[in-house]
C-alpha cells in the first residue's frame, strides 16, 4: 500500500495505490486517525488502487460513521473495480463515492 496525505486548507485528501488488504487495513485505518479533528472535508482517493478487502472495507465504514454524525463531509473516490467491490458489498448505498 502506497498512502499519501496532502492538505488543501482544512480539506483533507489520502491518495491509497496498490492495495489494502487485512495487512495494510490497519495502517491504512491509523493513518486516518491520526488526523481525526485537523480537516473538515476528507477525501480518499482510490482511483489508483487495484483490491480492497474487507478490512478495507470496514475501515471506510468506520470512518464514516465517525464523521457522519459530527458533519463532516467525506467522499471516496473509486475506479471500475473498485465500485463493483462496492457494488457487490452493498457499500455503494451507505457510502459517498464519486467516479
Amino acid at each position: 500500500m502506497d498512502l499519501i496525505k496532502e492538505y488543501n486548507e482544512n480539506e483533507l485528501t489520502i491518495t491509497v495505490k496498490d492495495k489494502i488488504d487485512t495487512v495494510t487495513a490497519p495502517d491504512f485505518e491509523n493513518e486516518i486517525m491520526d488526523e481525526m479533528g485537523n480537516f473538515n472535508s476528507l477525501i480518499v482517493d482510490l482511483t489508483d488502487l487495484k483490491y480492497i478487502s474487507s478490512a478495507g472495507l470496514r475501515v471506510l465504514v468506520a470512518t464514516e460513521k465517525k464523521l457522519k454524525p459530527e458533519g463532516i463531509p467525506f467522499v471516496i473516490k473509486i475506479n471500475e473495480t473498485i465500485e463493483e467491490i462496492l457494488v457487490m458489498s452493498g457499500f455503494d448505498k451507505i457510502l459517498n463515492i464519486e467516479k
